[in-house]
């Protein structure tokens, strides 16, 4: 990853979010739109279902603007994936091998829905609930692990416990919170932040 070249963060105010809700589904737009790469305004579903919060698209731009537009070779986590729109974003630009983690098995169906209509060869689904599946994963398996669970919950700091290990040297650890992330991982630094309306977002780079 270290020898990935990396565009110069974009201190640009972001259009607003769509704020979270903690006890409602979705209820705005049906579908998101990949953003960059290969599957470019390809669109992923955005079922109904209790606390799903798609990454809103300015995020994920600057997101990838940060880490760059190309991710050959890389091995990349999607934590909580939900329309999975940060996996499909990361395959859609070469990522080698992106796993995404949902225990909703309606969203777990959905997923498996737009791998096949992809053709997404290099990208995994696990039915599976991230705080049990993360500590069984081999320490420094991915270049870029990333976090976004449900806003209503408390499963962030233990998110970033079982993520942090997961990221292999000169990687980065990708947070998306209600609010700022000021504490970094041992032997992590903050490395990029900024938010949009409600969400707080931030990059996190492993010593090399």
């Amino acid at each position: 990853m270290s020898t990935h070249r990396r565009s110069d963060p974009r201190a640009t105010d972001l259009a607003p979010a769509v704020r979270p809700t903690a006890t409602r589904g979705h209820r705005g737009p049906s579908e998101v739109r990949i953003i960059g790469g290969l599957w470019k305004r390809s669109k992923l579903p955005i079922a109904d279902r209790p606390g799903l919060r798609p990454t809103p698209d300015r995020v994920r731009e600057t997101l990838f603007n940060w880490l760059g537009q190309d991710l050959s070779g890389w091995r990349c986590l999607d934590a909580f994936a939900g329309t999975g729109a940060l996996g499909f974003e990361a395959a859609s630009r070469g990522a080698a091998d992106v796993v995404l983690l949902e225990r909703d098995t309606a969203l777990v169906r959905s997923l498996h829905l737009s791998r096949q209509r992809l053709k997404a060869e290099g990208l995994r689904i696990e039915t599976a609930d991230a705080l049990s599946w993360m500590p069984r994963c081999a320490p420094g398996s991915f270049e870029l692990v990333m976090l976004d669970p449900p806003f209503d919950s408390t499963l962030l700091g233990p998110a970033i416990a079982a993520g942090a290990p997961l990221v292999a040297p000169g990687g980065c650890l990708y947070i998306e919170s209600p609010a700022p992330q000021t504490d970094a991982p041992t032997g992590f630094q903050l490395w990029r932040q900024d938010r949009a309306g409600a969400v707080h977002f931030c990059l996190m780079r492993r010593d090399g």
